[in-house]
């Protein structure tokens, strides 16, 4: 099955994730934008908890990625992989794992996860959610 893809747009970056599950499908979005900000290999050596909230799916989701950029631009950390996610009752509980992003050379800078053209939705047999970010 396909992960994520990215997909054509103007002048931000725009991807589409997928899975089986709810946490699967926010597990490979928060990989494809990893993926983006740097294409290599981020070595596994710093584990981090993120816990955000939101009124619906979108906003959860919007709230996860916001929290990666947070831990990318204040406390130098950088995503190789998710060791947890759970989502219930529209809270987000995850713990991530990196290294220090000073050691890595971005592939690109994003700026921020917009809510342009977001959607969290079931489609047939897997979760499907899409994202644009300010790059």
């Amino acid at each position: 099955m396909v992960k994520f893809k990215f997909l054509e747009h103007t002048a931000d970056i725009k991807f589409q994730a997928f899975g089986k599950t709810l946490e699967e499908a926010f597990k490979n979005s928060a990989l494809a934008m990893a993926n983006l900000i740097f294409k290599g290999k981020v070595k596994g050596k710093i584990s981090k908890k993120i816990k955000v909230s939101g009124k619906d799916n979108e906003r959860l989701l919007y709230e996860f990625l916001e929290e990666i950029l947070v831990l990318l631009d204040s406390e130098d950390f950088i995503l190789s992989k998710i060791k947890s996610l759970k989502i219930k009752d529209n809270n987000l509980k995850a713990e991530v794992i990196g290294d220090k992003a000073s050691d890595y050379n971005f592939s690109n800078q994003v700026k921020a996860v917009t809510y342009n053209e977001m959607f969290v939705k079931m489609e047939k047999d897997k979760y499907a959610t899409q994202v644009v970010l300010d790059v």
